[in-house]
């Protein structure tokens, strides 16, 4: 029975990595904004 905690902590540790890097790019499209003067309104 091992192997279901196995693959939970497998299947959890892609998930983060998968949000990691979603995260990590919208974080670099609001920076890349920011330089921009872009302030995200919407007009």
């Amino acid at each position: 029975m091992w192997y279901f905690a196995w693959m939970l902590g497998v299947g959890f540790a892609v998930l983060l990595a998968i949000m990691n890097a979603m995260w990590g790019e919208n974080e670099a499209a609001r920076a890349q904004a920011t330089r921009d003067g872009d302030d995200g309104a919407m007009q």
